[in-house]
This record gives structure tokens, sequence and C-alpha cells, in this order.
């Protein structure tokens, strides 16, 4: 008993940790530059425009979708530690670094920088973790758990941010965050996080043979047999559709709001925070109680009504206040949702391999999301372009169910030949 108790312990420790990298260095790398927007456009010395400075973050998905799977493979081969301390320094040291840049050119650089260091420390950094920790039946609540210190930092970091650079100018907030960063960071590096000793160590939930635990180390696929699967093909497809809806929903839904005068956008934002909180919370629990294919297509359910609330917002005000909450609770789909099933579907060989693969795509599909979007608004206005994005959620959804059932019964068929060798 006083064993079970200490395997909980360690694995929950670890937790706790990737909360604190949610909460301040990853939050200071993923959700802060747009409150320096416009002071750094204002700041005329530097040369940017709007349209100019939104280019930091196509950058820097794009560099991250790219870098994705490069890093996956540096987990393979270099210990934690070390590959944690590198991501600290790129993206912590990244948002410092843009105190001292002069030029746009220099933004785009660092932006890329630092995104491979976000991939590092959160994008797969986390779940690989969660996923080494925690057996199929637990990992869900973990995860949730874990992403749900991004939602909390935030909730400081805004507030914060605003009060800091009117009092020193965003040159110095910069500086002041990236050290910030850092300085929670490494600690938690070098005191808190490792991979377990054996699997003697995974938390796993009553029941589960110890047999179990050693399969959970072990099974699963190389990048290379994953992605000569059915199943991978058609998660990936649905990932890149999940990208492109994401992209829309999330960066182009204040503008269109704006036609409705009775909508205030800061409320629908405020709205979507506290849900999203909600939803990062109670997805990982959907996916331990109710299996991936049920949770997944809860999922795309609320996705389709946050869409088809949205394209209706502006002649009826109420549906805004519906889409900001099925938006929010609807965010594990795209949050957790690669990591989880990866780990399910594709088993821990190669995990953080297999799920920078998806991550690329998922990043393809963000980077041409919101570009794709502006050019159907452009040409044919907001209505066709809505409903083109309610067909990329349709897309989705069904590339993603139809992944989990094709693993499922292929995982199925190699554990009965294994049985029966």
């Amino acid at each position: 008993m006083g064993k079970s108790k200490k395997q909980i312990s360690a694995g929950w420790k670890i937790v706790i940790a990737c909360m604190l990298i949610q909460a301040i260095p990853y939050g200071v790398m993923a959700n802060l530059q747009p409150q320096f927007m416009y002071y750094v456009v204002s700041d005329k010395t530097l040369g940017f425009s709007m349209a100019s400075f939104s280019l930091i973050f196509t950058i820097g998905t794009l560099v991250s979708a790219i870098g994705s799977p490069i890093v996956g493979g540096l987990f393979k081969k270099f210990s934690l530690k070390p590959l944690y301390i590198a991501g600290a320094i790129l993206g912590c040291g990244g948002f410092a670094a843009f105190s001292i840049a002069t030029a746009p050119w220099q933004f785009y650089i660092i932006a890329g920088l630092m995104q491979i260091g976000a991939a590092i420390l959160s994008a797969l950094g986390v779940p690989l973790l969660i996923n080494a920790w925690f057996d199929e039946a637990s990992k869900g609540k973990a995860l949730s758990t874990a992403m749900a210190g991004g939602s909390i930092g935030n909730i400081f970091l805004q507030s914060s941010s605003v009060a800091l650079i009117k009092a020193v100018g965003f040159k110095q907030a910069y500086l002041i965050f990236g050290v910030i960063g850092l300085v929670v960071a490494i600690p938690i590096i070098l005191f808190m996080l490792r991979m377990p000793k054996d699997a003697s160590e995974i938390v796993k939930t009553k029941g589960t043979e110890e047999s179990d635990k050693e399969e959970n180390l072990s099974w699963g696929y190389t990048v290379a047999e994953a992605m000569k699967t059915n199943g991978f093909k058609f998660l990936a497809c649905g990932y890149f559709f999940v990208g492109i809806y994401v992209a829309a929903l999330s960066v182009q839904y204040p503008a269109y709001l704006h036609l409705n005068e009775e909508v205030n956008t800061g409320t629908i934002g405020s709205i979507f925070a506290i849900c999203s909180l909600v939803g990062t919370l109670l997805g990982g629990r959907l996916f331990d109680k109710l299996g991936a294919f049920k949770t997944v297509l809860i999922a795309g359910i609320i996705v389709a009504i946050s869409d088809v609330a949205l394209i209706y917002a502006v002649e009826i005000t109420p549906l805004a206040y519906v889409f900001a909450v099925a938006k929010g609770l609807s965010i594990f789909a795209y949050t957790m949702g690669p990591a989880l099933l990866v780990g399910r579907l594709f088993g821990n060989k190669e995990y953080t391999g297999v799920l920078g693969m998806v991550q690329l795509v998922f990043g393809v599909g963000f980077a041409l999301g919101s570009s794709l979007f502006g050019v159907v608004v452009d040409k044919m206005g907001y209505g066709v372009a809505w409903w083109a994005i309610l067909g990329a959620v349709i897309l989705a959804y069904i590339g993603i169910l139809t992944a989990i059932k094709a693993m499922d019964k292929s995982n199925e068929n190699k554990q009965s030949e294994k049985i029966a060798a």
C-alpha cells in the first residue's frame, strides 16, 4: 500500500511541475506577445506595421510545425533535462532577446527560435512526461491537469504584462518576462522533472497488472511504421483540418463580431478563457471515462455548434456567447487530443516522433487557415467563409474518428497475432 502511494505521489509531482512549466515559462512564450503588438508597432524606429508584426505569429507557427518532428527525434537521442534546459534558453531567452531586436527580421528569427523552445518545453515535452508516467486509464486526467496550468497562469500574466509595459516600456518588459520565465523553468527542470526509473513507478488505476505496466513502456510503432498505417494518414488529415478551423475560429472571430454593435468582444474573450479552463480539465477526464472515440465525437459536435452559433451571432446576439462557451469547452480537442490519441493509437516506442509529425500537419493547417479564410471573406463574404469552416470541422472529425477505428482494429489484430505466437 505504501509503495502505491509513493508511485502516485511521484507521478503527480510531475504533473505539478508540468503545470508550473505551462503557467509561467510556456505562458510567457505563447500568450504575452499580442499585448506587445500596439507598443512595438507604435515605435517607428523598428519599422513594423500591424501586418508585418502579425508575421511573427505565422513564422513562429510554421517553424514550430516544421521543427516538431525534429524535436521529437531529439527526445529519443538525448536525455530529458539537457533538452528541457535548451528549450528554456531558446524560449524564455528568446523572449528576453526581443528587448534588443532593432528590425523586423530580427524579431522573426527570434520568434522562430522561441517556438522551437516552446515545442521542447510544452507541445512535445509535457505530453512525453505524462505519457511516460501514467497508464492509459489515467493519463487523460493527468494531462488535462497539467495543461490547465497554462490557462491559470494566463489570467495573471495578461494583467501583469499590461501594467509592466506601461510602467517600464515594452523593451524592459520583454527582458523582465523572459528572465522570470528562465528563473522559474531552470529549478523545475533540475529538481522536479524526470522520467520513471522503471515500470513500477508508473501511476496506474486499480486492477492494472504488472505485465500491463511493462507493456505500457515498450509497445508501439516507430515513426516510419506509424506513417505507413491508414490510421495515421486519417489522423494527419483530420488534424490538418483541425488546424484550419482553429486558426479561423481563434483569430478571425473578433473582426466578424464587430459587425454586431451589441456584442462586447472583450466579454466574449473572457467567457472563452473561463470555459477553456473548464474544457481543459473536463476533456482529459472524458478521455479516461468514455474512451477516445466517444470523447472526440463529443468534441466535434461542440465545435460544430460553436461555428453555427458564430454564423448567426451577427443577427442574434446571444449566439455570440454560445459560440464563446462552446469554443472554450471544446479546446481539449486540439490542446490535448493529439498527445492522448498518439499515445493510445501508436504507443510509446517513438511517441514524440509520431506526435511531432501530427503537430507538423496541424501547424501547416493552422498557418494556411487564417490566410485562406481571409481570401474567402474578400471574395465571397463572411457567410460563405464560416460555412466553409464548418465543412473543415466535419472533415476533421471524420478523419480523426476513422483513424481511431482503424488503429483500434489494427492494434487488436497485432495483439491477437502476438498471443497466438
